[in-house]
């Protein structure tokens, strides 16, 4: 299990401590209600904003960033909210393993490299109001897909057709997609893991997406 706390950027509230569990079923417990909670933190700061996407953000593999992004996305699609969840890690994909999902449709790196329609590469109701678009990973040119012109086309598609679109990124000290991803998303969330993410990586991601015009709305610290 997994805890987590969200850490405002710009507020000296409280933090919101989420565990990490998908809340698939109706049930009320704890950790179902931690989620809830960072959903509302989400939905306070970010979606009343008009704000339609957000990229999940890591510095180092293992912090949980794959666990925020698909816990969001589920919770957000609970509530009503017609969501699209991106698997954007090109390099080693987690957002099916996750769900418990295998894909059986085309996928981002289709959408990208191919001129394939964008909707023929997403999963409509993989859970009621939750879309998922997943990738196959592994692929060499990651970033140049993703630099092309055909991800800001995919980006304005999800912003015309979902009401929240969530993307998953990989761990920004290994590879540079998750900055080119949160420059075109325009607004990014970061995660960190207790006792294995260095507060440095951190500050200088954020000065990084900072420098690419992209906003940080939080930081996600994740106990486990």
């Amino acid at each position: 299990m997994r805890d987590f706390q969200v850490i405002e950027n710009d507020s000296a509230s409280p933090p919101v401590r989420v565990n990490s569990i998908m809340t698939v079923s109706g049930e009320s417990t704890h950790s179902s209600e931690s989620v809830r909670a960072l959903r509302t933190h989400i939905m306070a700061r970010h979606v009343s904003a008009g704000h339609r996407a957000l990229a999940i953000c890591s510095t180092t593999r293992g912090s949980g960033c794959t666990f925020v992004a698909t816990n969001l996305a589920v919770a957000l699609s609970q509530i009503g909210i017609n969501t699209l969840l991106i698997d954007a890690d090109l390099r080693k994909p987690g957002v099916a393993r996750a769900l418990g999902r295998q894909p059986v449709k085309a996928d981002l790196q289709t959408a990208l490299s191919t001129p394939a329609n964008f909707s023929d590469c997403i999963e409509r109701n993989v859970l009621p109001n939750l879309s998922v678009m997943f990738s196959a990973g592994g692929v060499r040119n990651a970033q140049e897909l993703l630099a092309n012109l055909r991800f800001e086309r995919l980006m304005d598609f999800c912003l015309r057709e979902f009401e929240s679109t969530i993307v998953d990124t990989p761990p920004a000290n290994i590879y540079s997609d998750a900055r080119r991803i949160s420059t075109v998303v325009g607004y990014s969330l970061i995660v960190a893991r207790r006792n294995r993410t260095h507060l440095d990586d951190v500050k200088t991601l954020v000065e990084q997406l900072h420098g690419d015009h992209a906003t940080v709305i939080g930081t996600v610290l994740n106990d486990a």
